[in-house]
C-alpha cells in the first residue's frame, strides 16, 4: 500500500499509506490514524487568514522566547531581532506558478487559497536575512565542495544550478515542511529532490522542539504536520 503522486503533482492514495506484510489489525489501526490525520489536515490550514496574521503569531507565540535560525542555528532572544526574518521553506514563487494566479501580490489579492498557503506556519521558520535572500527560490540538494559564503553558517549555494545545501541539523525540518506542503496543498516536489529529502528526513528525525512546535501550531491554526507525528509516512511517498 503506497502513497503516489498523480502526474499533475497532486498526491493521492492508491491503496493507503502502509506496506504489505503487516498484520490486518495493525493495518486497520494505521489506516484509521492516517485517515484521522487527513481529516484534520485536508486542504491545509484554515485558522490564519493571511501572511500578516501568520507573521504576528509566528513571533508572538511560536518564538516569543527566542530560538535559533533554521539554516545557520544562530540563537536569538525574544521575537525577531536584527538580521532575522521569516523564511518560507516551500517557496511562494513556486506556489504562484502552481496556482497560476499571477504575481505574489496579485495572488494575495485574488486567491484565498494562496493566502492560506502563504500563512501556513508549518512552512515558516526563522532565518538569517542574508541567508534567506541568498536561498531565494532555489531547490534543496547537494552542493559540491565545502565553500561557506556566510561566516559561521554551513549553508552552501550553487547559483549556476540554482541549488542550496543547508547544514545537516536543519535538513529533517526542511524535508518535513516540504512533504507537508506537497501533501496538504497538492504542490509538486520533483522526484530527484523528493528522494534527497527522504534521505534527509531519515538522517535527521524530529526533535523534541519540533514536536512541541507542531503542538503549538495545531493550537494556533488547527492542523498538524503528520510527518512529524509519524515519520514512517515519508518513506511511503513516491515521487
Amino acid at each position: 500500500m503506497t502513497v503516489r503522486r498523480q502526474s499533475d503533482g497532486v498526491w493521492c492514495r492508491r491503496q493507503g499509506p502502509f506496506g504489505p506484510g503487516r498484520s490486518r489489525v495493525r493495518e486497520v489501526i494505521a489506516l484509521l490514524l492516517w485517515a484521522g490525520a487527513a481529516a484534520v489536515g485536508a486542504g491545509g490550514q484554515t485558522g490564519l487568514a493571511d501572511y500578516e496574521e501568520a507573521r504576528r503569531v509566528f513571533w508572538s507565540r511560536l518564538y516569543a522566547e527566542g530560538g535559533e535560525t533554521l539554516y545557520c542555528g544562530r540563537r536569538f532572544d525574544g521575537p525577531g531581532g536584527s538580521g532575522i526574518n521569516v523564511e518560507h521553506v516551500f517557496p511562494m514563487s513556486w506556489v504562484t506558478r502552481a496556482l497560476d494566479c499571477g504575481s505574489r501580490q496579485q495572488c494575495r489579492l485574488d486567491s484565498e487559497r494562496f493566502r492560506r498557503i502563504e500563512a501556513d506556519l508549518h512552512n515558516l521558520w526563522p532565518a538569517r536575512t542574508d541567508v534567506n535572500d541568498a536561498r531565494g527560490a532555489f531547490a534543496f540538494g547537494e552542493v559540491r565542495g565545502e565553500i561557506w559564503p556566510f561566516r559561521g553558517c554551513d549553508f552552501e549555494v550553487d547559483e549556476r544550478r540554482r541549488v542550496v545545501e543547508p547544514r545537516p541539523a536543519s535538513r529533517g525540518e526542511i524535508a518535513r515542511s516540504m512533504f507537508y506542503m506537497s501533501q496538504e496543498y497538492g504542490l509538486r516536489v520533483f522526484p530527484r529532490q523528493g528522494r534527497e529529502l527522504q534521505a534527509w528526513h531519515r538522517e535527521d528525525p524530529p526533535s523534541d522542539w519540533e514536536r512541541r512546535r507542531n503542538d503549538l501550531i495545531q493550537q494556533i491554526q488547527g492542523n498538524r504536520n503528520r510527518f512529524i507525528d509519524d515519520p514512517g509516512l515519508a518513506d511511503r511517498l513516491r515521487f
